[in-house]
This record gives C-alpha cells, structure tokens and sequence, in this order.
C-alpha cells in the first residue's frame, strides 16, 4: 500500500481523533439515516451501517438510541445533505460531504476555508468524474480469516477487491453494491469494525511533505466544522 495509503490513514485517523466533532456527526449520520429508512437497524442497511461507525468509534448506547429517537422531530426534517467542490493548496482536489440545517451558512464557511488557504470552490460536478465512489467495509483480521477464501465467497456480493494492512482488512465494492456487500459479511459472522461510502482518486497526485502540510491545515479546517460530515482528496 506503501506511503499514499499510510499518510491518508494516519492522516483521517489523526483528525477523526476530535472526539468533541466526531461524536455529533456520527449522531446526525444516526439521526438522517433513521429519518430516511426507519428506526430498526435490521430493516434499513444505512442505519445499521451509522450505528456500527458510531460503536467503532466508542460513541456510548445513550448517544446512539438518542440520535435514533430524533429521528422523530423537527431537527432530523431540517437536514439537507449537500457536496461541495473545490482546489486548495498546490492544486489538491477536494470533495466535501455536508449534512446541514442551513445551506447557506454551510456554503459561505465552506467556500472561506478554501478562500483563505488560497484556494477555491468550483461548480459542483467538476471533480465528480475524477473520483470513483466506493462502498469501503473494514473490519479486523483475526486467525481463522482466509482472505482468498473471503475474495472468491464476496464476489457475488460486488466486491471489487480485498486488501490488508497492519492486521485490518479492507473490502472494496462499487457504492451500489453497499448494502449487498455488508449484508454478506455479516453473514459470515465477521465483525465490521467501519464501512462507507468513499471517494477514491482515480488520478492520484503525489504532494511534497511541505504541500501536504499546508494541504491538512485547510483539511483541519473544513473536518473541525460541524455540517461537514466527510472530505476526500485527490492525494496520492
């Protein structure tokens, strides 16, 4: 996998260590997705697959059944989930998933935080091409985890491909095949430890140490704010 992979890890997981931020968007990722599909996690994929994030991430039972129970009020009505494009620093491509209450005041922070990092937001649909979205499931490598077994078994599911790294597993599927492909690795008894929809590069770009610091402040920026739920880039 080699140092691309092992900078976006270290790099997302660094981030993603703000409990303060993380634990709120998990909850409205709860919350939207009972809204959309219902409150039983048996019946609605999307759900189940928010809630299995939130325990990955040590989010306690309390937060999770209340993000669920909201699911019910006017707050859950209220949220609009929106993307936003743009180019920051050295020209990185950036793709931003908002959840939000208030578009406009998402689209005015988010179009400053490229502003001030010398960057800038462009239409929405320019850098869609660029990025191929995938359904991305991990979960631990145990002993008995045969990973040419599990390839050959998840093929009918829509895997795509199967990859190890530092003791986890990484299972990759067109976004389509999502639900499908969690479905099956339930099955097996296995343990999902994170899955989601991801945007991969299809063009990876290779940046500096230098560029990519400057990169993650404006990266920092955007993930520290409360209606931006998810930010992929096309670092190599």
């Amino acid at each position: 996998m080699g140092r691309a992979f092992e900078y976006r890890r270290a790099a997302k997981e660094k981030r993603w260590d703000k409990m303060s931020k993380m634990f709120p968007k998990l909850a409205k990722a709860i919350t939207v997705a009972a809204k959309d599909g219902g409150t039983d996690p048996e019946m609605n994929p999307k759900l189940r697959t928010a809630i299995q994030n939130a325990k990955a991430q040590n989010m306690p039972k309390d937060n999770i059944e209340n993000a669920i129970k909201r699911a019910d009020g006017k707050d859950a009505e209220s949220y609009t989930e929106v993307n936003y494009e743009g180019k920051g620093p050295h020209g990185v491509l950036v793709f931003v998933e908002c959840m939000t209450d208030n578009t406009m005041r998402t689209v005015a922070n988010v179009k400053s935080y490229f502003n001030k990092a010398g960057g800038s937001m462009v239409p929405n649909g320019s850098l869609e091409y660029l990025f191929d979205r995938k359904a991305v499931i991990q979960f631990d490598k145990t002993e008995e985890t045969d990973i040419e077994a599990l390839e050959l078994e998840l093929i009918d599911a829509g895997l795509d491909s199967i990859e190890e790294h530092e003791g986890s597993v990484y299972v990759y599927g067109d976004y389509t095949v999502f639900g499908d492909l969690s479905k099956a690795i339930e099955e097996k008894g296995i343990d999902i430890k994170k899955a989601n929809l991801q945007r991969i590069p299809n063009s990876p770009v290779e940046f500096t140490d230098e560029q990519l610091e400057e990169i993650e402040k404006m990266l920092d920026k955007l993930e520290d704010d409360d209606d931006v739920q998810e930010v992929f880039t096309n670092i190599a």
